[in-house]
């Protein structure tokens, strides 16, 4: 495993971390045992991931509630990131939402405490002045949020406390590169990346959008006829897939898994603090941290840049992959 600094801060993250959202199971992702989920934490531990992302918004605090027993013995030797809602954001409920959390985790300080996704009618300097008590209370230990784009971050910077932002971001899906990646460089603000495999569609498993699971088939990559798609695009399927094309037959001639590179490829951009990968058992954590250990050479990045071009041309300089508008 591989470890930099989160951003501005002191904080030292694995470059691979562990996301928590599917811990509880839904009908996308199917059920989840809770003993599964903590003997995958243990193997993400074992392999020296370092970084645990939760939020309370998952499963309403379950998923921090099984992360926190999880990690009970190791507490001082992790880092533990979890998020607030954007309904909590007002001064009280955001300082409740802290407790809350610390409860549910069984611990007394976060790591790294985000905004899950901005508000436009909580004032920044509200939500703010409570994250800012409640580091120096010592509750927190850094300020990040998620999901901001570069007006949102604009609302955030004059308080120079933010190190790090959440973000979508892979191969297949690379809107940040525009600007919001670029302005969190200049700022000193580390990106952590959600969606790292494209929901699976870079673990090379699929040979067509016909093949991939129908409820995750949402983002603007698919069409919008595809079952709970939001965007209204006609979206990019065979670039998509042309592309996927041109990754796999790359990694067969580097003899790598194409999901451990694709996650070394988001590890080697410029700006990449950590990749969240999620897991559901402990084979799956040890898989993610193996894209750690590919170093690819820089013909080898630039041909899988070139490889997905298409698509980030096609798609643009909107961060959200699943709809219009709401980072900005």
């Amino acid at each position: 495993m591989k470890y930099r600094k989160l951003g501005s801060s002191n904080l030292e993250v694995s470059v691979v971390a562990l996301g928590c959202m599917t811990f509880t199971g839904d009908s996308n992702w199917g059920p989840q045992a809770e003993k599964d989920s903590i003997e995958t934490v243990r193997a993400a531990y074992d392999a020296g991931i370092t970084l645990y992302d939760t939020a309370e918004g998952y499963a309403d605090g379950l998923t921090e509630r099984i992360l926190g027993k999880a990690l009970s013995a190791d507490r001082s030797r992790v880092l533990i990131a979890s998020k607030v809602s954007a309904s909590n954001l007002t001064r009280d409920k955001l300082i409740q939402s802290c407790e809350a959390s610390l409860k549910r985790l069984g611990t007394d300080y976060l790591d790294l405490y985000q905004i899950h996704w901005p508000s436009r009618e909580i004032p920044m300097e509200e939500t703010m002045e409570a994250m800012l008590r409640l580091k120096e209370q010592g509750k927190i230990r850094e300020i990040g949020v998620s999901n901001f784009g570069v007006l949102d971050l604009d609302t955030v910077l004059p308080y120079n406390a933010v190190v790090s932002n959440q973000l979508a971001y892979n191969m297949l899906f690379r809107g940040i590169e525009y600007s919001v990646l670029p302005k969190c460089s200049a700022n000193g603000i580390g990106v952590l990346t959600y969606s790292s495999l494209a929901q699976g569609l870079l673990s090379g498993k699929y040979k067509t959008a016909d093949d991939f699971p129908v409820g995750r088939a949402r983002t603007k990559i698919f069409s919008k006829n595809r079952e709970g798609a939001r965007h209204g695009q006609d979206g990019c399927e065979a670039l998509a897939f042309a592309a996927i094309d041109k990754i796999r037959a790359i990694c067969a001639d580097i003899g790598e898994d194409m999901a451990d590179v694709a996650l070394a490829w988001s590890i080697a951009q410029i700006g990449i603090s950590s990749v969240i990968a999620g897991g559901r058992t402990a084979a799956q954590a040890q898989q993610n941290a193996k894209g750690a250990d590919i170093t690819l050479t820089p013909d080898v990045l630039k041909e899988l840049s070139a490889a997905t071009d298409a698509v980030k041309d096609y798609l643009g300089d909107d961060a959200d992959p699943w709809a219009f508008g709401r980072i900005r």
